[in-house]
């Protein structure tokens, strides 16, 4: 069976706040640890039938920046429900949310 590694790597100032990520993947296109500013991370425990998530971002992260991180976030959601399940409808309103996201962000910045 192959294997595949992804890192994660988190500092952290004395408070505990992320000051700096960085992530690394064995099949990663350009070699090396690639800084992000933010990372959203769910996982499925099987056994509870419940989400994981790990949400984490950089203290110097704008807010702007983080509300566009959270539709692109859905739209890929959008894209993988379609993709795992066929679920035109879930995927769809997902898109639709989005859109509604984009224009409330295009209002709010002016």
């Amino acid at each position: 069976m192959k294997k595949s590694d992804i890192n994660i790597t988190v500092e952290l100032d004395d408070q505990n706040i992320p000051e700096k990520i960085t992530w690394d993947a064995d099949e990663k296109d350009q070699p090396g640890a690639s800084e992000t500013k933010s990372m959203s991370l769910s996982l499925w425990d099987e056994k509870t039938k419940n989400t994981l998530r790990i949400d984490l971002w950089t203290k110097d992260m704008p807010v702007e920046d983080m509300k566009r991180f959270y539709i692109d976030c859905l739209g890929g959601l959008a894209q993988s429900v379609l993709n795992s399940t066929g679920d035109e409808y879930m995927s769809s309103e997902l898109n639709a949310l989005c859109d509604r996201f984009v224009t409330h962000l295009k209002d709010e910045v002016g």
